[in-house]
This record gives structure tokens, sequence and C-alpha cells, in this order.
């Protein structure tokens, strides 16, 4: 399965990079993370733990995060949990209000009963949809709000 994210950010592509790159912050600002802890560092990337809800259920999961600061791409490969095997792809693009930014998840899962037609279904639709989209959202809201701090020197954006 082949989902597709997509919203519009009244901001700088670089700041819209960087925000979604630190990954440690994003529990203290995106409600539905619980946690995102380093597991450990790796030629090409790092690999973390990640939780966070849908709705009330609780979900986790691990992936290689890769950054490519000069492309404005961020790259995950899920390497635990029932999204095991998924690709996961950012991009940001800029505009002339600010960035687009495309959150694409590949569902090609490990896990032979999630690998299900069906399990697919609920895993991409219900599962990775519901917080890519979210994630995006509050994304969006965060970034435009400091937006305006950050013309009267937000430390967030001037680092």
């Amino acid at each position: 399965m082949h989902t597709i994210d997509t919203i519009d950010i009244a901001v700088d592509p670089a700041v819209a990079y960087r925000f979604a790159a630190e990954i440690l912050r994003w529990p203290a600002i995106l409600p539905h993370y619980r946690w995102v802890k380093i597991l450990g560092e790796q030629p090409d990337g790092i690999l973390v733990q990640m939780a966070a809800k849908r709705g009330w259920i609780p979900v986790r999961w691990e992936a290689l995060q890769r950054c490519d600061a000069r492309r404005r791409r961020i790259h995950y490969r899920h390497t635990g949990g029932a999204t095991k095997g998924m690709d996961v792809v950012w991009e940001f693009e800029a505009t002339a209000m600010g960035t687009h930014v495309t959150l694409i998840h590949d569902v090609t899962l490990d896990t032979p009963i999630v690998r299900s037609r069906i399990g697919v279904m609920i895993v991409g639709h219900y599962f990775v949809h519901y917080i890519a989209s979210r994630t995006l959202c509050v994304m969006k809201a965060y970034l435009e709000k400091e937006k305006v701090c950050a013309e009267q020197s937000s430390p967030v954006l001037d680092r």
C-alpha cells in the first residue's frame, strides 16, 4: 500500500525540514507522540524507537532515520513493530507561500498477519494515514505560530 499525505506550510523549507528532522523534540510539540528514543547510531543514520497514539490506542515502532539536508529529504526504514518493512520519505518543496511537505509511506510489511490485504488496509489507513496527517497538521500549526515569533527573534528558529 502506498499512502501520500501533503500539507502547505507558510515557513521557509529549511525551517520545516529542520523541525521534521529533529524528532527528539516531537513529543513535546506533537500531542499524539508519546516518546522518541535513540537506540543507536549507524553510519548512515540513527536507529530510533517512536511511540504515538491513534486516538486512545498506543502504537510504537523502530526505524532507521536518514537525513539528506542538501535535498531536504528525510528517509525512514521501519525495522521493528507492526510496520516493520515500511519505507517513509519526507519531501520539502519551496513554494511561493512557503513549503509544500509531502509524506510518502510505502507499506510492504514484514509481519505475516499484518501483511494480508486487510492488515495492510488497517495499518496503512487506520494507523499510518491517521498519525501522518495529524503530524503534518500539528506541525503546520506549530511552525506557522513560530513564524510570527521568528520575526521577534524566536530562539526556536534562530538557532
